[in-house]
């Protein structure tokens, strides 16, 4: 025997758990531990045998009239006495042994059916006293049943076991069913009972549950089999008392310290946690009122607190019940728990327990921990409002329950035991009287979840989901990224609030096994917890367990836990998942304790430890889980945590193969927890630069002082090995969004200090150079390195990662870096081709719709690159690389293949492009390198493409235009108008510029491509310039100086032949050759030219005639001046156009045998509509154009009109809101600007503005880019966006198109007829409506059009209707307030966003939203919301980003053209400009061709130009 032990049995423990708000009331302990006198029968006085044979008679009898076996009689015991007499010899019979079944079965019976005097109808065999006064009996008769569930001698023990079977124990268990379930019923259904009743029933429940589980668990004994149900049965009926008859203080005192007896019993916390969340569903639902989200519980769980439970009754009972169990943190405490008078007695009686708190039972505390706090945690959830379930009980998964048998009993998990009650006859759930089947191993698990709202209406799930393992798992929720955790609630307490309730116990758990760490510094905790001058409600240091210091370290005598907590580490990570969520809670503004700060701050510092094997802890990994927007937050100091958070970032993101001491968390959702904490932090060191991190405690002095640029190279470190590492798409796409942000950072902040940071040595372009170096020069060079190589490698087959990867190269090209490396750039390129060649040499069944989005996306990347580099292109490696990619995506094929095969000519190949979307972007990358790359943008600026010049600006520098207005139907009339090749319109001017007096032929030409307009201007000449001098006609010379010698003049007679041939004699072959004069008869044509000559001849022989006539009568013969007839003005200049370039030939009527239409087809403007179309040409722009709509939102702003109203003043917007404006791109002139303006009225065009007086604001908030006269401007080579402030002016004086019921357009018909809103055909042409219906044609051949009758084949996925992704909305929301972007009016703010492109209603869910909420530290918050689709996660930017100003336009700018972008890739309507100007010219060739011969063409190119 212990005789230590012993000792302490008779030992008054001080109970340190006591106090509080019962400490002034007595306690009933000691009457439920030792039962009541009232419980003993006087037939104990006798021996046992006289006993049993009086009570076998006796309750034989009773039990005969019940109707258990016949009709109900009724009793024959009519008096109190009577009653009594019967009720002392039940009282026995139910204590006796359980060979006696049969007997105390009866006994059972009679007392339940005598019971039913509490019911409004009792029944017939319930004597007449009893009905009479039901409560006096029913007291009597529940203290009665105690006997009941007394273990019989030697039960309590392992070794007696051998005599008393299984099967005896289970009968035992239901009769105690059956008087629970009894009792359970008569406080649901009575309203006679009183309060001695409630009071004594209450008692009886607590003493049964005394009785049956304060000794230590032994498995499979009666306190095993019901303690499950005892504790469900006390819980329900306390909750019903509350009710109906609040208890006393004293009860309330007696349960809390009984419960403290009970807590080596797992299914104790169970019910605890069940409870408190059924009173915190009903506590929130007043308290927050409907909009706060619902707790779901089960319907037969919801009913167990009556509905008329008053407000005051709720939050009483959480509260008690709450604290019921003392401190939770206890539980990982064994000396605490078994500091019970049954654990010490069977420490004196065993031999192999020296102290009773080495108890086998004991093993289950850290279970039992686990679920205490994953109880509360659930408890802060839901006060939070974060809508997402928890299963409390993991014993309905197959894990949970292997674990909880683990953990609760000494004996081996294969040691398994029949159920009892059978299944078919126990009781389903823990608070439910109707039965139902339920094994021992699925105890009351009721899934209870949060919903969204209690608007909406949510189905209970049927079945329960499973959760995550028991043992050593975090909770669900610990496992949900942030893409997809649910919302905190709008409405939710205050950080403080819930601290104030839960931060006790979850400093304390928190905190255990870091006892060591805190030694140090206990003292001074202490004192400065005494001393602290800041306002606080929780420095009470005057108990134990105070807040400025753990219980846990107070408390010396409790031998500290291994460090981490051990055993108990999933409790403690729970814990600290708990707090991170609680700070993580904080709303903008709201202030924090500082008391609560640094006790989570020296929290997560433990908890952030990295142990030496590298091993990712369960507190680890749950702060990491659950602390995403921790540097998101504003909270006040919480940069002292960068350097803790950096070296967990390092266990965890650069190992591909991530040790993981929990097996239930997911280590993509932990690495996308890391990824988004890595995300908040890479601004950091270029923002605060120099400054020193403070360090938090003094426990780890070899660290030193770090300051925030000392993290820079292990930040950019960690984001490069983390993405060589990903695997998921998603995780790779966020790294991606943080290496862009680094890269332009960086390359930022070096131009703005015009500093750059050396690389090391003079070898700095050396791999381990560029490893150690985070200066802009060589992110860029890893980056590109990395991006590139696993873009070949591993992410080319995925679409996501590959636009992701794509777009951060398009990124990287446009940085501006000082010391870009050229040869890294042409690797770069060179890569980009091998991906394009690659993705199109996939086999057939690869080809889908992503793969050739993916090389889509590549060739535009590449005309990025080759734009912004355009050095590439000198280099005789990069043309080749990038011109046999161009020729791969237009044909299908390259024409140098592998070595050794001949080379295929052009005219040898046949076209089969891998789609027609791949051929269409190779062909817009082969526009862009022979038309802008080295040319972009141009002198005029990059505004347009196009040229600004039309038939009417080039009419008016004609000579012959007179002045005045001209029209464009006039100016079309000075024109000829062809088509070449179907796809290119010539609009020929023969006359020439009013500016050229040099009269050669000249002809002006508005060429209208599928890539823009030009005009081009040539002269025939036939010396160059230089060589023609500076007068191209010299003036008359004058007559030369007559010559006195005046020559002798021969008569000489004019023969064909000479003289000597007329002595040749003549042979039969000369006579072969008729002679003229014979055939003069028989020509016609002969006669004709004869007539000519006689003609000619006569003429002549007159004038020499009228020449002898004057000199005869003159004397002499006036002489004609000869003068150089008047330079030709006009020519038949389209001819010589056309012809010289090949467009005319007479060799061939059509110039190409094969071609199925001419080369050249003449157009004839005559034709009503001409104009039109020609207009509706000019207006589709040749490269994409979005717009961007940019609001300022205030704290707390809710309405449009607030909103609308902030930027018309300096004042109402954030200071870095215009700076921020300036950077998304250059302002413009909506009226002198040729491109896009955000507007379909006003875009391709310069006209003239409605009225003379422009405003200029001196002084504004962002009104001036209203898109009334200004906006802001952005464009490449192919794609232009605007930025429109939209303000309550424009608002007002913007035109808003209307659309029907089904919300299609049905505004301006002008405005659809000159829009170009992502359409095939025209929409204002009716001719062509059956474009609409119809996919884009898959012919190669794009000058094959099917006619209207043909069947044309729909391509999969095609839609009916026109694309509703083209037109994207994207708005940029800039908020004070971050929580004010759940209450963003989206809907009422769409109306501002119209620009003319629109074919139906614009759609909320359809539009992105990329919000930006300025940090009190001058960094910028990111928040995104959009639609879910696919591809709609565009980067830079990624969702919780923090950017620094300097780069913030730049990644807003480029997101919103990456989420167009991404749009329009997965649309299957989609054409690019270039096609769809295509389309339009050859829908104008079938409109106004001019139907000609070969022969009438030519006729139509000699006769004169139109005048």
């Amino acid at each position: 025997m212990n005789l230590g032990v012993f000792n302490r049995v008779n030992y008054n423990i001080k109970d340190t758990e006591g106090g509080g708000m019962y400490s002034e009331w007595a306690s009933l302990t000691s009457l439920v531990q030792h039962g009541n006198e009232e419980s003993q029968s006087v037939l104990a006085k006798f021996p046992m045998s006289a006993g049993k044979d009086v009570a076998v008679a006796v309750v034989k009898q009773l039990a005969s009239n019940l109707g258990l076996t016949q009709a109900a009689e009724p009793s024959p015991l009519t008096t109190d006495k009577e009653v009594m007499w019967c009720m002392e010899v039940i009282c026995f019979g139910m204590s006796l042994p359980l060979s006696e079944h049969d007997t105390i079965r009866d006994c059972v019976s009679v007392y339940c059916e005598w019971l039913s005097a509490l019911l409004p109808v009792p029944k017939v065999c319930v004597p007449k006293p009893v009905c009479e006064d039901p409560n006096l009996y029913a007291r009597k008769m529940i203290t009665h049943f105690h006997n009941l569930f007394i273990p019989r001698k030697g039960e309590v023990w392992p070794f007696p076991y051998l005599d008393i079977s299984a099967d005896t124990i289970n009968r035992q268990a239901v009769l105690c069913h059956r008087v629970l379930r009894t009792l359970q019923h008569l406080a649901h259904q009575s309203s006679r009972l009183d309060r001695h009743t409630w009071e004594a029933l209450l008692l009886f429940l607590l003493a049964i549950n005394d009785t049956l589980l304060s000794p230590p668990t032994i498995k499979d004994d009666v306190g095993d089999q019901l303690c499950e149900r005892v504790l469900s049965v006390l819980f329900e009926v306390w909750l019903l008392a509350c009710v109906r008859c609040f208890p006393s203080p004293p009860l309330w005192k007696t349960l809390r310290e009984t419960c403290m007896n009970w807590r080596h019993r797992v299914a104790l916390v169970e019910q605890w946690n069940r409870v408190n969340i059924l009173l915190t569903a009903r506590l929130l639902e007043f308290m927050y009122g409907p909009s706060f989200p619902e707790i779901k519980i089960p319907e037969e769980d919801a009913q167990l607190i009556p509905a008329n439970a008053s407000r005051d009754c709720i939050a009483q009972s959480w509260f008690r019940f709450l604290h019921c169990l003392g401190n939770p943190v206890n539980l990982c405490r064994p000396s605490v728990v078994s500091q019970t008078q049954k654990f010490l007695q069977f420490a004196i009686i065993s031999e192999t327990v020296v102290d009773p708190s080495q108890h086998p039972c004991l093993s289950a505390l850290p279970l039992i921990f686990l679920k205490a706090i994953k109880g509360i945690a659930g408890l802060v959830d839901a006060f939070l409002g974060i809508a997402q379930p928890f299963l409390w009980e993991e014993g309905s998964c197959g894990t949970g329950s292997r674990d909880k048998k683990e953990g609760a009993s000494s004996h081996p998990p294969s040691a398994t035991h029949s159920p009892t009650p059978p299944p078919q006859r126990r009781l389903a759930k823990s608070f439910s009287v109707a039965p139902s089947a339920v094994t021992k191993g699925m105890p009351k698990a009721s899934l209870i979840g949060l919903t969204s709202s209690r608007a909406s209406t949510v189905q209970t799930p049927s079945t329960p989901n499973s959760g995550p393992s028991s043992a050593s798992s975090l909770p669900s929720v610990l496992s949900l990224g942030s893409d997809t955790r649910n919302p905190l609630a709008p409405g939710r307490p205050k950080c403080n609030s819930i601290l104030h309730l839960f931060g006790e116990w979850l400093f304390e758990a928190a905190n255990i096994g870091c006892e060591g760490a805190f030694q140090n510094r206990s003292a001074a905790t202490r004192l400065d917890g005494n001393s602290s001058k800041r306002p606080s409600s929780v420095l009470v240091d005057n108990r134990k367990g105070s807040f400025s210091q753990p219980a846990s370290l107070a408390d010396e005598s409790e031998p500290p836990l291994p460090p981490g907590g051990g055993k108990y580490e999933a409790g403690r990570a729970e814990a600290l998942g708990a707090l991170c969520r609680i700070f993580c809670a904080k709303k903008t503004g709201e202030e924090i304790l500082p008391v609560y700060l640094a006790r989570f701050y020296l929290s997560l510092q433990q908890g952030l430890r990295v142990p030496e094997n590298r091993e990712c802890g369960e507190s680890l990994a749950s702060i990491l889980l659950n602390s995403s927007d921790l540097f998101r937050l504003d909270l006040d100091g919480v940069q002292v945590l960068l350097p803790y958070v950096t070296d967990a970032l390092e266990v965890v993101l650069p190992d591909k193969d991530l040790k993981l001491k929990s097996l239930s968390v997911s280590k993509t959702e932990l690495r996308r927890a890391s990824i988004h904490l890595l995300l908040s932090m890479l601004a950091l060191p270029l923002h605060f630069q120099n400054l020193l991190i403070k360090e938090l405690s003094n426990t780890n002095p070899e660290r030193g002082h770090v300051t925030f640029a000392q993290l820079k190279p292990r930040l950019m470190n960690l984001l490069i090995n983390a993405l060589q590492v990903e695997s998921d798409s998603q995780n790779a796409q966020m790294l991606l969004g943080g290496l862009m942000l680094s890269v332009q950072d960086s390359a930022s902040a070096e131009e703005v200090e015009q500093v750059t940071q050396p690389d090391v040595g003079p070898g700095s372009d050396t791999t381990s150079n560029l490893l150690s170096s985070d200066s802009a020069h060589a992110l860029f060079v890893r980056a590109t390195y990395l991006v590139c190589h696993r873009l070949i490698s591993s992410w080319k087959t995925d679409l996501n990662v590959s636009l992701a990867a794509l777009e951060l190269l398009v990124g990287l090209a446009r940085t501006h870096i000082r010391e870009t490396d050229a040869l890294e750039c042409k690797r770069a390129v060179k890569w980009l081709c091998d991906y394009i060649m690659h993705q199109c040499g996939r086999p057939p069944p690869a080809h889908s719709k992503d793969l050739h989005s993916a090389i889509v996306a590549a060739f535009q990347c590449a005309g990025v690159w080759l734009v912004a580099h355009p050095y590439l292109l000198q280099d005789k490696e990069s043309l080749t690389n990038v011109l046999e990619v161009v020729e791969l995506g237009i044909s299908g094929t390259k024409s140098q293949g592998k070595p050794g095969e001949p080379v295929k000519m052009k005219d040898e190949k046949e076209l089969k492009p891998a789609s027609m979307r791949v051929r269409d972007a190779a062909e817009a990358l082969l526009t862009i390198i022979l038309e802008q790359v080295g040319y972009f943008p141009s002198p005029c600026g990059p505004e347009s493409l196009s040229s600004l010049l039309d038939e009417v600006s080039l009419v008016k520098h004609c000579n012959s235009w007179p002045g005045g207005e001209l029209s464009q139907e006039a100016a079309i009339e000075h024109f000829r108008y062809f088509v070449i090749e179907n796809s290119t319109v010539l609009a020929l001017l023969e006359e020439p510029l009013g500016n050229d007096q040099d009269p050669q032929p000249t002809v002006t030409v508005l060429i209208r491509g599928p890539f823009g307009r030009h005009a081009w201007t040539m002269q025939l000449r036939h010396l160059p310039r230089h060589k023609s001098g500076t007068k191209y006609h010299t003036p008359n010379p004058g007559r030369p100086v007559p010559m006195a010698d005046v020559g002798v003049r021969h008569e000489v007679r004019q023969r064909y032949f000479p003289d000597s041939v007329d002595r040749i004699p003549q042979c039969k072959i000369d006579r072969s050759i008729p002679t003229l004069d014979s055939l003069s008869a028989e020509e016609p044509g002969l006669q004709q030219l004869q007539h000519l000559i006689e003609r000619q001849s006569t003429l002549e022989q007159s004038s020499a005639e009228q020449k002898q006539k004057q000199e005869a009568e003159q004397g002499f013969c006036q002489q004609q001046e000869c003068m150089p007839p008047t330079p030709c003005q006009e020519y038949q200049t389209a001819r010589l156009f056309l012809s010289h370039f090949g467009f005319l030939s007479l060799d061939s009527a059509n110039g190409n045998v094969e071609s199925p239409t001419t080369p050249i087809t003449a157009l004839n403007p005559s034709i009503p509509g001409f104009c039109q179309d020609l207009e509706a040409l000019d207006s589709m722009s040749s490269r994409t154009c979005d717009t961007v709509h940019v609001f300022y939102v205030r704290a707390g702003q809710k309405t449009p009109e607030e909103i609308l109203a902030n930027v018309l003043s300096p004042d109402t917007v954030h200071p870095h809101f215009l700076e921020f404006l300036l950077s998304l791109g250059w302002p413009v002139n909506v009226y002198r600007h040729p491109g896009w303006t955000g507007h379909l009225t006003t875009s391709w065009k310069i006209c003239q503005p409605q009225s003379t007086d422009e405003v200029h604001h001196s002084k504004h908030g962002g009104c001036l880019y209203d898109g009334q006269t200004n906006v802001l401007y952005w464009a490449d080579a192919s794609s232009e966006v605007a930025f429109v402030v939209p303000t309550r002016h424009s608002d007002a004086g913007s035109s808003v198109p209307s659309f029907d019921s089904s919300g299609s357009f049905s505004g301006d018909p002008a405005l659809s007829g000159h829009g170009w809103y992502e359409r095939s055909i025209s929409e204002s042409n009716p001719r062509s409506q059956r474009s609409l219906d119809k996919p884009r044609t898959l012919s190669l051949d794009l000058d094959k059009q099917p006619s209207p009758g043909e069947g044309s084949r729909r391509r999969t996925g095609a839609t009916r209707n026109l694309p509703t992704h083209s037109n994207t909305k994207v708005l940029v929301v800039w908020i004070e307030s971050f929580e004010d972007h759940l209450n963003f009016p989206l809907s009422e703010l769409l109306s501002t966003t119209y620009t003319g492109l629109e074919s139906s209603r614009p759609q909320e869910r359809e539009t992105f939203i990329i919000f930006l909420q300025s940090l009190a530290s001058g960094l910028l918050r990111v928040h995104l919301q959009g639609p879910v689709g696919r591809t709609s996660l565009a980067t830079p930017l990624v969702d919780g980003m923090v950017v620094s100003r300097r780069v913030l336009g730049s990644l807003v700018r480029q997101t919103a053209l990456n989420m167009c972008r991404r749009r329009r890739l997965d649309n299957d309507s989609y054409q690019p400009p270039h096609v769809r100007r295509r389309l339009k010219v050859q829908e104008m060739v079938q409109k106004y061709r001019c139907e000609m011969t070969q022969p009438e063409l030519l006729t139509y190119l000699f006769t004169s130009p139109p005048s």
